[in-house]
């Protein structure tokens, strides 16, 4: 039983990054037919209806105290603020490949965060790993990223970069707080946090028109079943199971895989120094999570 719990935990780095990486997709499909805020705002109702009939028939423990309103916390900046922060900045003309640049700077940030507040301690090996699989995220999105970056994209930048230090705090903050035993009812809270912030933001600032046609269908199916449900429990698992900083620093082969996923999905050439980079980037996840101590693989 052991064995087969240590196999699972071993793959679902692989797989949660698979998975994450086609959230930007998602969002370039799903923005032109809908707003932001709305858009998420059904996601998370959504999600939630699924997520709540679940816990119904398995009979669902859920997190009480300071433990219930961290979730609600964490929910309402892992999900409406960097997603929202993510979606708006596409939906007024960001370009993917840069908002993969600013998520670059996550793990970081994320390391920073962990040390200040649940004393995240960081090996040289791992500052290795991050610096490293930085400068590997560098090249490959360097060909397609800083060309055409102009003043107009400095305040979009911004507000991503915002979305990502929320996103960074709110991980560093499940990580304190969270207990296996009530996985599933905190990803619950989470998204009854997420909600209650999305939906007066989109009452206020948005109309609630949806141009539904089968690519925004299907973009919205995939984010709420693949996204919000498979990922985000991923997410929850590899956050309990090992360090924070660690953790994070999974996230630099988004921008790999993402890129990968363009090149055949949308004929986005990938060059010498991009394939270079994928490697590079590779090598300094090894080493910040495989090679380090922690969230060790189990033989």
């Amino acid at each position: 039983m052991k064995q087969q719990q240590s196999i699972i935990v071993k793959y679902i780095p692989i797989t949660f990054i698979l998975l994450w990486a086609t959230g930007f997709l998602g969002a370039r499909y799903a923005m032109p037919y809908a707003e932001p805020f709305a858009f998420l705002t059904v996601r998370f109702a959504v999600t939630l209806l699924i997520l709540g009939g679940a816990a119904f028939f398995l009979k669902v423990k859920f997190p009480k105290g300071k433990a219930l309103i961290y979730a609600l916390i964490t929910g309402a900046l892992i999900h409406t603020i960097y997603l929202g922060s993510v979606f708006w900045s596409i939906k007024q003309g960001f370009p993917v490949g840069f908002v993969g640049i600013i998520i670059g700077l996550q793990p970081i940030i994320t390391a920073l965060l962990a040390m200040q507040i649940i004393k995240d301690k960081i090996t040289k090996t791992q500052i290795l790993g991050l610096i490293i699989g930085f400068f590997g995220v560098g090249l490959v999105l360097l060909p397609n990223g800083f060309s055409n970056f102009d003043k107009a994209n400095l305040l979009f930048a911004f507000v991503v970069l915002l979305g990502i230090v929320v996103f960074s705090l709110g991980t560093v903050l499940q990580k304190k707080y969270s207990n296996e035993k009530t996985l599933l009812g905190t990803i619950i809270a989470q998204y009854v946090g997420a909600l209650a912030l999305s939906l007066p933001l989109a009452l206020m600032f948005e109309t609630f028109t949806f141009e539904w046609n089968s690519q925004l269908i299907f973009a919205f199916i995939w984010l709420v079943l693949v996204l919000s449900i498979g990922a985000i429990i991923l997410l929850m698992i590899m956050i309990k199971a090992g360090e924070a900083t660690k953790t994070a620093t999974y996230f630099y082969l988004v921008p790999v895989i993402t890129a990968i996923t363009a090149y055949f999905l949308f004929g986005e050439t990938l060059n010498t120094i991009q394939i270079f980079g994928m490697i590079i980037t590779s090598a300094g996840v090894m080493l910040a999570t495989i090679f380090s101590t922690g969230f060790k693989r189990k033989n």
